[in-house]
């Protein structure tokens, strides 16, 4: 049952009124504007009033900035057409939401695609990480570590860098800190370019198996729409062959820059830092277990090559998919939103197809209707408030890993152990040796950490990649072809469904009720909603704005009484750990006063 927070747990905070009334003046501007490509990618503005003379932030909040709507656009819709629809909910991220909706209505038609198309899943859905996660790393991330970025925000920092020598240099070819920082730069650095070139190899790959990226057509209910031959495993294992070297460097480059700068200045600590809580569904179906139908999903949810699972303060309280699935709650009281809901009545839908209860604000009820014009409850955003248990929680690339690091559910493989504290990865030799690489639970969660994770989730995208390699391959040789499995649409009755997925930006999920053969609801979460989502009803802030509450100004090159030099680098560094897919700006209010200062956050690769 969902239960009311106790009292311990309810929070005060309140937004700014100077915060909350630029964020209005933005919202009504942005409202006028007509920009059809922003309704395709969205936008993302965190709003932050900054104290320089105690070298803190006094207020903060998330908005975004408008309301695209495309889940309206499956309603009575044929269930044929969902995948196609649902994938334009990301420009860039097109088949993780094909993906998605496929698993979606294989639960609610109660079919399983067959073990080859589920193998062949996997290797695309790798592809679409190990494409998102060098993006983030070294192109969107990576220039706010960059040496003119540190020379001009801390130079006593950048001063040591130049003489600090690395330790893992035989794998990057990096002798100092300070080399590194020079390879980070935007657009000329080698990081940079190198990392545009991972992207494009991890894509090609794809389009070796699966066709046109990024709005795939490929991945259907009930498998995968394409044709495997045993020369296009070869083919695709050639395209990304220069990952099993770049994914060691990636490992012990940010390895080195993060370490650096923590010993460099303990402060770092505290930039972007939270509660290590946060849920993922896991990824990566085993072709043994997968069934697609509600009923077992808690048993073929654990055999997953990443497992799903709730970690709250650091700890892991379940991996079971339904119960992820029941403490899901969408708020919007701080959202341009009306929900519709009345609280004297019944959900619609009152439980899971496991007889458990679920609440009126679970995706499968959730109906709301936009209000530009809500007043009384001082909203702000365009995104939804989403809880588990009632708790904030975060999602990332980094949830994948931590979770399976905890979980020791991981199915037997040659290249990937969870030990329950950390995550072992066997990556074999290329051109380097072979490495053992091991992703360690960390004392304190914050920006370094997220960005820590996911260096180490390219080695592991890539290590499921290699085991669902061999066993397409052995698939194959045993005589499987089949990767479709046919249905039929019921004309009558009501079904639910749920697409437990993940995209590069983590935790990812579709819900549907069916009604008579048409779609009569259609939910889509995405990881920027969760992250970026504004206060909950009790006034606890969303995932973001709690980070940027607790970072503190670590930047040097400015006075309290004459802030021209502020640049807000640490607040930035605070957003982009956590990997908006959509463009965003950081809005600082510094000291109280006038103008609003705006610091591009390239979170949308532009």
């Amino acid at each position: 049952m969902i239960r009311e927070l106790p009292p311990e747990r309810v929070s005060t905070a309140h937004v700014d009124p100077a915060v909350l009334a630029e964020m209005a003046r933005r919202n009504r501007e942005t409202a006028s504007a007509a920009d059809p490509l922003a309704r395709i990618a969205g936008k993302l503005g965190f709003y932050c009033a900054v104290d320089l003379r105690e070298r803190r932030v006094t207020s903060a909040a998330a908005m975004a900035t408008l309301f695209r709507g495309y889940e309206t656009l499956l309603l009575r819709r044929d269930l044929r057409q969902a995948g196609l629809v649902s994938s334009t909910a990301s420009g860039i991220c097109g088949g993780v939401h094909a993906t998605a909706s496929s698993l979606c209505l294989e639960m609610a038609l109660g079919m399983a695609p067959p073990p080859l198309s589920i193998v062949v899943r996997n290797l695309l859905l790798s592809c679409q990480f190990l494409s998102d996660n060098p993006m983030h790393l070294f192109v969107l991330a990576g220039p706010d570590y960059a040496a003119t970025t540190v020379r001009r925000t801390n130079p006593e920092i950048w001063a040591r860098a130049e003489h600090a020598r690395t330790r893992h240099g035989e794998l990057h070819g990096h002798a100092s800190v300070g080399e590194i920082m020079a390879d980070l730069e935007r657009p000329t650095g080698h990081l940079f370019l190198e990392a545009m070139t991972m992207v494009r190899l991890a894509r090609e790959a794809y389009a070796v198996l699966g066709g046109k990226y990024p709005h795939s057509e490929s991945f259907i209910p009930g498998g995968v729409a394409l044709a495997l031959e045993a020369d296009q495993l070869d083919a695709f294992e050639r395209k990304l062959q220069p990952f099993i070297d770049y994914a060691k460097r990636c490992i012990a480059i940010w390895d080195d820059v993060l370490q650096f700068l923590s010993e460099a200045e303990p402060r770092y600590q505290h930039v972007g830092e939270s509660s290590a809580t946060m849920v993922d569904f896991g990824q990566w179906d085993h072709e043994e277990h997968y069934d697609g139908r509600y009923q077992t999903c808690d048993a073929w949810g654990e055999h997953r090559w990443s497992t799903p699972g709730a970690i709250v303060d650091g700890k892991l309280v379940t991996t079971r998919l339904s119960e992820l699935n029941r403490g899901l709650e969408e708020f919007v009281d701080r959202s341009y939103y009306d929900s519709g809901h009345d609280a004297r009545q019944a959900p619609p839908i009152p439980g899971d197809p496991l007889g458990h209860p679920i609440s009126a604000f679970h995706p499968w009820n959730r109906k709301v209707t936009p209000n530009p014009g809500k007043t009384g409850t001082e909203p702000y955003s365009w995104a939804s408030a989403t809880t588990w248990r009632r708790r904030v929680f975060e999602v990332g690339a980094y949830a994948r890993i931590y979770v399976s690091a905890l979980g020791r559910r991981i199915p037997a493989s040659r290249f990937v152990e969870s030990t329950g504290h950390s995550l072992v990865l066997q990556v074999p030799a290329g051109e380097l040796p072979a490495l053992r690489a091991e992703w360690k639970v960390p004392a304190r969660w914050n920006a370094f950490e997220r960005i820590r994770a996911r260096a180490y989730s390219v080695a592991f995208s890539l290590m499921v990649t290699l085991e669902n390699l061999h066993r397409a391959r052995d698939l194959l040789r045993r005589g499987e072809r089949r990767l479709a499995t046919p249905f039929d649409i019921p004309s009558s009755g009501q079904l639910v469904g749920a697409g437990f997925c993940g995209a590069g930006r983590g935790f990812l999920a579709h819900w549907a009720v069916i009604e008579d053969g048409a779609l009569a609801n259609y939910q889509i979460i995405v990881p920027s909603r969760i992250n970026a989502g504004p206060r909950i009803p009790w006034g606890e802030p969303g995932a973001c704005e709690q980070a940027m509450m607790n970072t503190p100004i670590v930047e040097s090159q400015f006075s309290a009484d004459d802030d021209d030099g502020y640049q807000g680098i640490d607040l930035v560094r605070a957003v982009q750990s956590f990997d908006p897919c959509t463009a965003s700006n950081a809005h600082l209010l510094v000291n109280g006063r006038g103008p609003w200062r705006q610091r591009v956050v390239t979170t949308d690769g532009s």
